[in-house]
């Protein structure tokens, strides 16, 4: 009963507040997604219902939201230009399918690679986006438009001065929207981005013939959907962990969101995933548990059910100063100031991310990108922790090479510039019990030294290894093996 309680219960006033200022900010997007994907705007209404609601119960970050989202409905356009809806539905299923089996091996532990220089990429990346995608309501527009956005950012950030009772956001949407009823103001509206759905989902199979060649179809826009949808989904789940202080269940997460889009599609709509604009909507307008996620969706589907007339009259200005509000929070601007005393590989890796997010519009391309970045300076940095050093003999006849540091493919080559094949020598010893053998390259160079070393007449021994690298080298090494060097070379 605690965890229950500590999960859905212990906020329920701001829960239940930003869960309806989500909801509001959740029809234009969805419907705009919609469009995106070349579906009736329907679909991608019924599927961030579906997909919040039941991410509430099954996901692993409580005040998470989860609905359509771009990310995964730009992945859809080529299938249902070619194949149609039913298909869509199809490779939403499969891919839900792929993400629950992606929580159940714990793939949820890929995070730990995705450094904090991505992270911060990430984060400016969206927040450039989220205001890069309101630029469309603010250009060839009425004058009068401006004003109302300007009034709506004046009343977000001036409210809280005067009380926080009610989340400033709700109190721009109604105000705004109150005054154009009111004054008769013609400016854009919700209603003009799409209809509204009048009914309740139905749960349906999708019409698609159960072979082998639909399987084919659909397979690669799934694995693509799963992957981009989870990686936005952990991503955001690390900064609301950030924002509120808490942890959260990584694997519990794929899983959830994998249940969550199998349902959907079962039930109408399009794969979604996490949502990082309405993420931060909700934490800053109070909302903290799973309650926040489930009020989402429920007013959601109430508002264009059964005050649909209503929701329609919402001015889109209300709407973009309440996104532009969300863009300014989520861009990290400390990491402008950090540039310069931030060391230069993380600030490449921070611009890399973003510069690949802006430039694909495809935040998976912008993480990898970062990913990539990050693990071949860290593996340029381990690799100049490495030195090789020796001690010769009185006679001249023998050396001891001391070896220290990581040996792995990015010291190897450094390894062997480090020895001297032609000097005369009758006995050479590698003392490894300052390093540590990682891969396949360090025991070929491994390999390759003790055997040139042979081919000069000299007696090798290796000594020190500890008990992980002596079992690599044993298992792959090459140098005890006949005719081990024309094999190497030949490679």
């Amino acid at each position: 009963m605690r965890k229950i309680r500590e999960e859905w219960f212990y906020n329920i006033r701001g829960d239940v507040l930003s869960g309806l200022v989500v909801a509001l900010a959740l029809i234009p997007e969805a419907i705009a997604f919609s469009l995106i994907a070349g579906v009736d705007p329907k679909i991608g209404l019924y599927a961030s219902f579906s997909i919040a609601v039941l991410v509430a119960f099954t996901g692993g970050r409580p005040g998470m939201i989860s609905a359509a989202t771009a990310a995964t409905a730009v992945l859809m356009v080529t299938l249902v230009r070619d194949h149609g809806l039913e298909y869509l539905l199809a490779a939403t299923v499969l891919a839900g399918l792929i993400q629950i089996l992606a929580g159940l091996v714990k793939l949820g532990a890929i995070m730990r690679f995705v450094s904090r220089s991505v992270l911060t990429g990430f984060v400016n990346a969206l927040a450039i986006l989220i205001f890069m995608a309101q630029l469309g309501e603010l250009i060839n527009v009425p004058w009068l438009t401006y004003v109302l956005v300007a009034a709506g950012l004046g009343i977000i950030y001036g409210l809280p001065y005067i009380t926080k009772a009610v989340p400033s956001p709700l109190v721009c949407i109604v105000v705004i929207t109150a005054v154009t009823m009111v004054f008769g103001i013609d400016v854009r509206t919700v209603g003009d981005m799409g209809e509204l759905p009048d009914t309740l989902p139905v749960f349906l199979l999708p019409d698609v013939p159960l072979n082998l060649d639909t399987l084919m179809i659909i397979l690669p826009y799934s694995v693509a959907v799963a992957a981009v949808g989870l990686l936005e989904s952990l991503l955001t789940a690390s900064i609301v962990d950030d924002l509120t202080d808490t942890p959260s269940d990584r694997n519990q997460e794929c899983i959830g969101q994998g249940i969550a889009n199998t349902v959907t599609g079962f039930m109408g709509g399009m794969a979604g995933c996490a949502m990082i604009g309405q993420s931060m909507i909700n934490v800053k307008s109070g909302g903290r548990s799973r309650l926040s996620t489930l009020c989402a969706g429920v007013f959601l589907l109430f508002l264009i059910l059964v005050l649909g007339e209503w929701v329609a009259q919402i001015p889109m200005a209300a709407l973009v100063a309440v996104m532009v509000m969300v863009s300014i929070g989520t861009f990290s601007w400390s990491s402008i100031l950090n540039l310069r005393s931030h060391p230069k590989s993380s600030s490449i890796v921070m611009l890399a991310t973003v510069a690949g997010v802006i430039l694909t519009h495809n935040l998976a391309i912008g993480v990898l990108i970062g990913v990539l970045l990050s693990g071949i300076f860290f593996a340029w940095k381990i690799s100049r922790i490495f030195r090789v050093s020796s001690t010769v003999t009185d006679d001249g006849r023998s050396r001891a090479y001391v070896i220290e540091g990581q040996l792995f493919f990015a010291s190897a080559e450094d390894f062997m510039k480090a020895f001297d094949f032609k000097e005369a020598l009758d006995h050479v010893t590698l003392d490894l019990s300052r390093a540590h053998i990682w891969d396949i390259s360090s025991v070929t160079a491994i390999d390759m030294v003790v055997l040139k070393f042979r081919r000069e007449g000299a007696e090798v021994e290796l000594v020190g290894m500890n008990e992980a690298s002596e079992t690599l080298v044993d298992r792959l090494g090459e140098h005890n093996k006949p005719g081990a060097l024309e094999r190497l070379l030949g490679h």
